[in-house]
């Protein structure tokens, strides 16, 4: 009776802790999107878009509170608080929508943010930008994927070589694929993972309650 109680307590406490490594495995994955040298690079310029981002500070809110959220569940774990339970619960609730948020964001708006992307690299290209900090643009997209150019490629930019690089607009097309996958598995699967604590949260907090109402 001792191990079973033992083992009982055992997974409650790793139910609780779960939103808090979880919380601090997004926030990681959220902090590296973000500051990314590469991205960071990509998306320079006061005229570069930003719909990238919205995605990644989703998701870094969501981990910085899951974080946060996880102590509630520890202390009312341990002090059997319905109170503190139904915060963590209401907490956890919140949380899951804004990942699962981040991730459909992420999915949905895959189209448009790499043609926003390739647009900005497309206008930096272009013959009539004379533009030195559009020319530096260009530059950054060349050295950092590894391309030259578009289906209509102003000679001039592109080094002698290469020529035979990647299209720059493929080049775009697959490196914001995989950041944005990243975006929305992790965003749904965390959010799949958290829904197992919030059940945790529910099925303890009637058991406190029915516990008190048979004393």
């Amino acid at each position: 009776m001792l191990y079973i109680e033992y083992w009982c307590m055992f997974k409650l406490d790793l139910s609780f802790s779960a939103p808090q490594l979880c919380g601090s495995f997004v926030l990681a994955v959220g902090l590296w999107l973000r500051f990314d040298p590469e991205t960071v690079q990509l998306l320079t310029g006061e005229e570069a878009p930003e719909t990238f981002f919205i995605a990644v500070y989703i998701l870094i809110g969501a981990g910085g509170g899951m974080t946060l959220v996880g102590f509630f569940g520890c202390c009312g774990a341990v002090k059997e608080s319905q109170c503190l339970l139904a915060s963590f619960f209401a907490c956890l609730l919140v949380i899951v929508g804004a990942e699962v948020a981040a991730g459909v964001f992420g999915f949905m708006s895959k189209d448009k943010i790499i043609e926003d992307v390739q647009k900005f690299y497309s206008e930096s290209i272009s013959e009539g930008s004379e533009n030195a900090n559009r020319t530096a643009i260009a530059a950054i997209y060349h050295t950092v994927l590894n391309c030259c150019g578009d289906s209509v490629t102003n000679p001039s930019l592109c080094l002698p070589g290469d020529e035979d690089l990647k299209n720059c607009l493929n080049a775009i097309t697959d490196f914001f694929n995989e950041k944005l996958y990243i975006i929305g598995y992790v965003g749904i699967g965390v959010a799949g993972v958290m829904v197992i604590g919030m059940i945790f949260s529910m099925v303890l907090c009637c058991a406190i309650r029915n516990n008190r109402e048979v004393i």
